[in-house]
């Protein structure tokens, strides 16, 4: 392997193994889902926009009226889906949250269906089937920290957030010719400006350690990973960037089991293989150089040099 191929490799692998420790991020800081989403979009918003001002990107950006609205849109359907999923880790537990919200890139495709007229073929229909079984085992054999199972509530919030960040990916798929990071700075402004009046009802943490959480989540898990997975996505073969994109909910489900004391079952784990396997395996007939839709995300989720992804993390 060239050095040409090693660094992007290494730069989503990074960018995969940061997003699969976002929940534990959220739940360490103590705040509430809009104040950590807040949080994400202000740090994370602000530094992305001095990286673009650095570059030359945002001056010399013209956006269209139709652009900048579907940006701002695209910004609505992203920062609600972190809300969401945010909120559904203490409801269920990390691992089953991110691998229920896995699940996006199966809803995309039934986007692309409904609204754009795209083909469906059968093996994304029995992927999806297979997937939503999974989902559907999960619900019954899940158990939180405590021992009991978890709540259904917390699964629907995952969903919820995996059909808003489909939302976000199929809206960035109608702005291609727009830098992936240019999207990413403005839809994470939009999401401070319109989370801010939730302060007053979800303050953001009074302890040091709570805020510094936050800083963390804007700073390492926003910004530095947005930067890795758009200077790498675009530069690896698809099967690569969809087997290593496994990194991100190995390691939620990891850092679930060592710290959060989460003790899958045997079904519960069969329904977690079945969602991974049937939501993130490599599809046949795509070209090599495209990249997937999905990582994760704020952006994520295929062209060539991923202009269409928001965040993946997703989370």
């Amino acid at each position: 392997m060239t050095n040409s191929e090693t660094r992007p490799l290494l730069q989503w692998s990074a960018a995969m193994a940061m997003s699969g420790t976002i929940g534990a991020v959220v739940l360490e800081s103590g705040a509430a889902a809009p104040a950590v989403a807040f949080a994400r979009c202000f740090v994370g918003g602000a530094l992305l926009v001095l990286w673009c001002l650095s570059r030359g990107w945002l001056q010399a950006w013209r956006p269209s009226r139709r652009d900048l609205g579907l940006a701002v849109l695209g910004g609505l359907f992203l920062v609600g889906n972190w809300v969401l999923l945010f909120a559904s880790y203490a409801l269920s537990s990390i691992s089953v949250s991110t691998v229920v919200y896995h699940t996006q890139p199966l809803i995309l495709v039934g986007l692309a269906a409904a609204f754009l007229g795209e083909k469906v073929a059968k093996s994304h229909l029995a992927r999806a089937g297979i997937a939503f079984g999974g989902v559907a085992v999960i619900s019954l054999s899940a158990h939180g920290e405590d021992g009991k199972p978890v709540q259904l509530a917390g699964i629907a919030l995952a969903l919820g957030a995996a059909l808003l960040y489909a939302g976000a990916s199929f809206v960035a798929k109608q702005l291609k010719h727009v830098r992936p990071h240019l999207l990413a700075a403005v839809q994470t402004t939009v999401g401070a400006i319109v989370l801010a009046p939730a302060l007053l009802l979800t303050p953001l943490p009074s302890t040091t350690s709570g805020l510094l959480w936050l800083v963390l989540l804007g700073t390492v898990h926003t910004a530095l990973m947005y930067v890795l997975i758009y200077a790498s996505i675009g530069k690896l073969p698809t099967t690569t960037v969809a087997l290593l994109s496994y990194v991100y909910p190995v390691v939620a489900v990891l850092v679930d089991i060592a710290f959060y004391g989460h003790r899958p079952s045997w079904l519960e784990g069969l329904g977690m293989l079945a969602v991974l396997a049937a939501a993130l395996a490599p599809q046949r007939g795509r070209k090599p150089a495209a990249a997937p839709e999905k990582p994760a995300g704020p952006a994520t989720r295929p062209e060539p040099a991923c202009r269409s992804c928001p965040s993946p993390d997703p989370a």
